[in-house]
């Protein structure tokens, strides 16, 4: 397997800190302006970090909860996981159906000092995603399979394929600025 389709729980941590560091170098990239201004219609740069640190906070802090608590509360996964590229046909094919980021959409919001709340978003988000790396790697490989999350537009998920979602999901939106940008002429 490759970073690109993960499947251990090694790998699943090194794409997702490759992923990290790749995100923050491209939305740092953008001048102060551009990162906090819509692309169109479609979210600012600064909005779809902060909608990234948003849905991945509630994977980390269900990590970080013991593992019978969670499976008091969502049950045992009666089946394998799906692979990397299943979730994401599944997730891809939740979106084409309409789904949307309901309540992890990023919230309106404008701040006095826009480079100071540029930083603390870039901020949230790295240490989101360090947290997640870190709560993954007190899972055993076994576990990952075995217990499961609800996910708001895919259902129970066993927490490897929660974990494949967040791997796909960054590089989703990161994608998605990326081609709304082109779209549009810019960058």
């Amino acid at each position: 397997m490759s970073l690109e389709s993960p499947q251990s729980r090694k790998e699943i941590i090194d794409a997702l800190e490759q992923q990290g560091i790749a995100s923050v170098a491209y939305f740092d990239a953008f001048d102060t302006g551009t990162f906090f201004r819509s692309i169109g219609s479609s979210w600012s740069p600064a909005d779809t970090v902060r909608h990234l640190s948003k849905s991945t906070r509630p994977v980390a802090k269900a990590l970080g909860t013991s593992k019978l608590v969670l499976r008091f509360l969502f049950g045992k996964a009666g089946r394998g996981s799906l692979t990397y590229d299943e979730l994401r046909t599944r997730y891809l094919g939740a979106l084409a159906e309409g789904a949307q980021a309901g309540r992890f959409a990023p919230s309106a919001r404008f701040e006095e000092d826009p480079e100071s709340w540029r930083a603390g978003i870039m901020r949230d988000f790295t240490s989101v995603n360090e947290n997640l790396r870190k709560a993954i790697a007190r899972w055993p490989e076994s576990k990952l399979d075995r217990l499961r999350l609800p996910h708001p537009l895919l259902g129970k998920l066993t927490i490897r394929e929660m974990l494949f979602f967040t791997l796909y999901h960054h590089r989703h939106h990161v994608g998605v600025v990326q081609r709304h940008l082109s779209e549009i002429g810019t960058r």
